[in-house]
Formats: C-alpha cells, sequence, structure tokens
C-alpha cells in the first residue's frame, strides 16, 4: 500500500515530508478547486494538484507530491531515498489511512477537552489561551500550528502536544523542536516548555531518537469502542 506525503524545503535546505491530508488540512488555500482535504481521496488530492503544477513522485511505496519551486524530483529523490526505510514503507490501506486522520482530530479534541483530567508525567495540565482569549487548540505560530498547546498548572510550564496517526518516524521531533523553540523565543521567554508526542505506535528510531532531546516525552493511545444489546423494557 502507498502512503501519499507533501514534500515542503527547510530553512537549512534539507526536506520534510508530511502526510498529505494532514498537511492540506493545516494550509486550506493549496487544496485545490472544488475539492476537500478530508472527504476527497487521495488520488483525487493527487490529480488536481498536478493540475495546479505540482509534481509527483512515486517511489514504490509512497507518492510524494512536490511544491512547485521546492526543488525538482530528482533532487528530492537523492536526499530522502526510494522511501522504502523501516518507517516509510509503513503504512495502511487508503480508507484505513482516511480513517485514521479522522481518529486523529478526534484524539485532539477528546484531549484538548479533557486535559485537566490527563495527568502527563504526573503533571496536571490546563489548555493554553493567549491574551485574546484563543485557546490551545490548533495554535497558530510563525512555524506552523501546534496541536494543543497546555500549561502546567504548578509550574506555568508550557506542554506542547504532537499527535500522529499510526506509527511515527523519528523526523517528529524535528517538527515538536521547532514549536518548542518557536515558543521559547516569543511567548514562553525563561518558562520551561516540555514536548509531548502521542501516536498509536512508537517506532524504534523514534525512542532512540527522544533519548538525545531534552524534555521531550512518547506516549502511545490505545482506543476501545464497544456496543453492547440495551436492557429490554
Amino acid at each position: 500500500m502507498k502512503r501519499f506525503v507533501v514534500v515542503t524545503a527547510t530553512a537549512d535546505g534539507g526536506v520534510e515530508l508530511h502526510p498529505m491530508k494532514e498537511w492540506l488540512r493545516q494550509h486550506p488555500d493549496q487544496v485545490p478547486t472544488g475539492l476537500d482535504a478530508t472527504l476527497s481521496t487521495s488520488h483525487q488530492l493527487r490529480g488536481g494538484l498536478k493540475k495546479s503544477g505540482w509534481t509527483d513522485q512515486d517511489t514504490g511505496t509512497e507518492i510524494r507530491m512536490i511544491h512547485p519551486g521546492t526543488a525538482d524530483a530528482v533532487a528530492i529523490g537523492s536526499v530522502l531515498g526510494d522511501g522504502s526505510s523501516e518507517d516509510s514503507g509503513v503504512e495502511e490501506s487508503e480508507a484505513a489511512a482516511d480513517a485514521s486522520f479522522g481518529l486523529e482530530h478526534q484524539l485532539r479534541d477528546f484531549i484538548a477537552q479533557n486535559i485537566e483530567t490527563i495527568p502527563v508525567n504526573g503533571r496536571r495540565l490546563r489548555l493554553y489561551v493567549d491574551a485574546t482569549g484563543k485557546d490551545g487548540v490548533e495554535f497558530s505560530t510563525a512555524v506552523g500550528p501546534i496541536d494543543i498547546l497546555a500549561v502546567d498548572k504548578e509550574t506555568n510550564a508550557f506542554v506542547v502536544f504532537e499527535l500522529k496517526r499510526g506509527r511515527t518516524p523519528d523526523h517528529v521531533i524535528g517538527q515538536i523542536a521547532r514549536y518548542m523553540g518557536w515558543l521559547k523565543s516569543t511567548i514562553a521567554k525563561d518558562t520551561e516548555v516540555r514536548g509531548v508526542i502521542v501516536a498509536k505506535q512508537i517506532a524504534q528510531n523514534l525512542r532512540y531518537a527522544v533519548r538525545a532531546v531534552p524534555n521531550v516525552s512518547l506516549f502511545e493511545y490505545e482506543v476501545s469502542f464497544t456496543l453492547r444489546p440495551a436492557a429490554e423494557v
């Protein structure tokens, strides 16, 4: 099964991969006209992006959508390889992936709505609210939206939540570190900033990577759904 990803350039000249539908939901101005980042299929979105001037690259295990002007497909391929690494090759079918994306948003909303009752590393948190009244759900920053931004009730430390579907690759550590760095440079200042990565499954590479990054914790989530007969009247 192939996954669909968006390739974006980084400030240091490198590139990053983002799940296509998730990236398009965060950048609605890039969604092709007449399509929906959640309801349209990945193949429909691929076709719409190509009509808009995007380049696609099929590695055999993933479809990479390259924004016009980012880099050519040859250069991208030389940097990222053929997509057959431990993390890149793990993917569900499109239907399962779409369901996971929907679940990811429900997971975000559930955590945000119950943040004060969910201890993280033994700490009690509250949702961050800025001076304008904007809360910490999909909190907008200059380096991208933070899934959930919370505050430690006791110490007022900032806590950045990054939520991922499925198996999480180690490059997510760069993403959460970017958010944490932005906070330290702006609203956090001298206040402590901690990171929390939540995923269905944490890849071994990420477990190694996080050992070198202070103040970032890893959590795996489980979802259970049960139907039971209604009691007879």
